[in-house]
């Protein structure tokens, strides 16, 4: 493993991370690269799935040159080149992905919008030009914002921004989407049992931890040292996705601004929530569960938690675990049992 992703694993820069319970044995070495800006780690159960891991990643490399909005030359980027000009033609990742993304975006009435894109490129927080921007400035941003500016079409397989200079940005359900097609590729080998945790983005499948024991996924404690859990959550086949204010952030002037923006303020999101934790049982009929989850914890994130709460009542087989900022812990009815602190 290269020295740059023992140290990042070392400082804990994962949302949610993993721990065994009652292991018998020694647990199998991960595959680890620095993909979609995060930490990307594989651990497949058995040895000897190198042929596994090679399609894994091969695919994960593929993704992010369609989604990854800091590569100049993906496909993403070329949409937004040609806002306010013309479509782009764009491969069926792209449409299933922006597709859901607008769902999200419109039963949350834009609390969710991947046209973000322009406030987060602005602000540059998780870069090393994050900066406070102007009033001004932000007022232009949001003039951008907007997921009813978006045309998809499916049946001839393009997508237009109707404003030049409007920006998709893919960061809040991208991982998750990717987090589904490694399944894809795990399931069809035949593995036995896989964890994979693509910075925050949680899948177990299969055997559980060697030696039969539980999936034991701790949760970061948003006011704490990384690697300090507030509690952990015991689970079987699952997707968990987590969303904090300590995840990405930079301070200016005493105060802390985190990286998920309001697209109503343009500034980051200020509520009653320190993170959210989505978690959603894996059933062999699911698709996209993982996606469902990433955008779901960005967007229960954005609402704050008494509106967080009934939105996610919308969906069967999904719960959560919400930190409040005044260190409460509100644990939602399907998770009682199965998550202790």
């Amino acid at each position: 493993m290269p020295n740059f992703l023992r140290a990042a694993l070392a400082l804990g820069v994962l949302g949610i991370s993993l721990s065994f319970s009652g292991c018998a044995k020694r647990a199998p070495e991960a595959r680890v690269e620095f993909i979609f800006g995060t930490v990307c780690s594989v651990r497949i159960q058995q040895r000897g799935k190198d042929e596994v891991y090679r399609k894994v990643f091969d695919r994960l490399h593929q993704l992010d040159s369609i989604f990854n909005v800091n590569k100049q030359e993906s496909l993403i980027n070329e949409i937004n080149r040609q806002a306010g000009k013309r479509p782009v033609s764009v491969p069926e990742e792209l449409i299933k992905v922006v597709g859901r993304a607008l769902f999200f975006a419109e039963l949350s009435d834009g609390a969710f919008d991947p046209t973000a894109g322009p406030l987060v490129k602005l602000w540059g927080i998780g870069s090393d030009r994050a900066r406070v921007p102007g009033p001004d400035e932000i007022e232009r941003a949001l003039s951008l914002v907007n997921w009813r500016d978006v045309v998809l079409d499916g049946k001839n397989s393009t997508i237009f921004l109707k404003k030049e200079g409007m920006m998709l940005d893919a960061g809040g359900i991208a991982k998750g989407y990717a987090a589904d097609e490694a399944l894809k590729i795990i399931k069809a080998a035949g593995v036995e049992g896989v964890l994979i945790d693509f910075g925050g983005n949680i899948v177990v499948y299969g055997e559980k931890a060697p030696g039969g024991a539980t999936w034991r996924i701790g949760i970061q404690h948003p006011h704490r040292e990384r690697g300090e859990f507030i509690g952990v959550i015991e689970v079987e086949a699952a997707t968990l996705v987590t969303s904090g204010n300590y995840e990405r952030f930079f301070e200016y002037d005493g105060r802390r601004y985190h990286h998920i923006l309001s697209t109503k303020t343009g500034y980051p999101v200020e509520n009653d929530i320190s993170s959210v934790t989505v978690v959603r049982n894996l059933n062999p009929e699911d698709d996209g569960v993982s996606m469902d989850a990433d955008a779901l914890s960005t967007t229960l994130f954005a609402l704050g938690y008494d509106a967080a709460s009934t939105f996610i009542s919308r969906f069967d087989g999904v719960d959560a675990v919400f930190i409040l900022k005044d260190g409460g812990i509100r644990v939602g009815p399907a998770l009682s049992g199965r998550f202790t602190y």
